[in-house]
């Protein structure tokens, strides 16, 4: 079977992370990647679920600047921190 190039364009800290993990369970970049694409091909899908940040929902962004605006109007109140240690 011939083979072919692709350029893939990432963060660097990504792809260095990436490269770190792949290479901890024995492969590298390529055969990750191969194996993600035979898989897609296979379930003709995305081979695992992809789902939006719930932090940036509209409903949280709009939680969010209300909140903002009670600080700003001077409406807050500071809450302690509770650690895990605390007795």
């Amino acid at each position: 079977m011939a083979t072919t190039s692709i350029t893939i364009r990432m963060d660097e800290e990504l792809k260095k992370q990436a490269e770190t993990l792949f290479d901890e369970i024995g492969m590298n970049m390529t055969t990750a990647f191969t194996i993600f694409a035979k898989a897609a091909v296979r379930q003709q899908k995305i081979p695992f679920e992809l789902a939006a940040d719930p932090f940036y929902s509209d409903i949280n962004q709009a939680r969010l600047r209300r909140a903002a605006k009670e600080m700003d109007a001077g409406k807050w109140t500071v809450h302690e921190l509770i650690e895990d240690n605390d007795d």
